[in-house]
């Protein structure tokens, strides 16, 4: 059974920094495309970041590139996402998923998700 736990949410003032995380179990985690997405109240679901099986190749979307940071470590099977330089439209419930197809920023392309971890930025 596959299992992804995202840790690492919490407040934080504009500004600050978080680092999530996002540990896999159930799969051959190296094998499989990691993204983040997000979703605040009252909007849909957003890619944030995805990283592809060897950890080269990275994407963002435009709102957070520079700010933000994917990585994983294969042999933790965990994902990344250092978060500097948060703004108060940040504020989301972040989502870690695991895919086999690409574009990366692609939600429907992911078809396993984790339960998500709470970013709350105050101005």
């Amino acid at each position: 059974q596959v299992q992804l736990v995202e840790s690492g949410g919490g407040l934080v003032q504009a500004g600050g920094s978080l680092t999530l995380s996002c540990a896999a179990s159930g799969r051959t985690f190296s094998s499989y495309y990691m993204s983040w997405f997000r979703q605040a109240p009252g909007k849909e679901r957003e890619f944030v970041a995805g990283i592809r099986m060897s950890d080269i190749n990275t994407y963002y979307t435009d709102s957070v590139k520079g700010r933000f940071t994917i990585s994983r470590d294969n042999a933790k099977n965990t994902v990344y996402l250092q978060m500097n330089s948060l703004k108060p439209e940040d504020t989301a419930l972040y989502y870690c998923a695991s895919g086999s197809y690409y574009p990366l920023r692609t939600a429907a392309n992911f078809d396993y998700w984790g339960q998500g971890t709470q970013v709350t930025v105050s101005s």
